[in-house]
């Protein structure tokens, strides 16, 4: 079993809540491969870890919320009401689970975090320059991030390929052109 977490399985459970990007409970637990109770008891047992800004309670409206948006049967049929993990609070948690599962997993999730900031820094960028060179560069730079993030998932065909990444505050495309021989 490779123990190497790729960025596509990580994206995949970033959510925004409260105009952040969080990981719940139930999906940290499935990415680190241990049981969401797993997970909260870490929690429970080291409080003083996860002071306020680190970890939150969904509200009844956000739990709706993520129900009809991402359809997540975990969070619909939860005996408790889930917790999100926003970026220090996944730091935290590492710090605690020990596991060589638990190490590659926290190493895809902070290289994630990590490409979306740098990612979401370029396009804004890129957004508020008039000079169009500096523009080329930055766009160029956005997209060898997109091939970094996508790694060996990036599928070229014969002559073009467009990547479509939608993260949670913005949706970014890139294409990718074969030059003709």
């Amino acid at each position: 079993m490779s123990e190497t977490v790729k960025f596509n399985e990580v994206e995949s459970k970033i959510i925004n809540l409260r105009g952040q990007n969080v990981i719940l409970d139930s999906d940290v637990a499935g990415l680190y491969g241990v049981e969401t109770r797993e997970v909260n008891q870490a929690i429970k047992n080291n409080p003083d870890k996860f002071p306020e800004g680190y970890i939150f309670d969904l509200t009844r409206e956000e739990k709706q919320e993520v129900i009809k948006n991402f359809d997540n049967p975990k969070v619909k049929f939860a005996p408790f009401g889930p917790k999100a993990f926003t970026e220090k609070g996944l730091y935290m948690l590492a710090t605690i689970l020990k596991s060589l599962k638990a190490t590659h997993t926290t190493i895809a999730i902070v290289e994630t975090f990590a490409k979306i900031r740098e990612l979401s820094r370029t396009v804004a960028e890129l957004s508020q320059l008039p000079e169009e060179p500096r523009q080329k560069t930055l766009m160029q730079k956005s997209g060898e991030i997109v091939a970094d993030l996508l790694g060996d998932d990036l599928q070229v065909s014969d002559t073009e390929t467009s990547v479509e990444i939608n993260f949670a505050l913005m949706k970014f495309k890139h294409t990718v052109k074969k030059k003709a021989k």
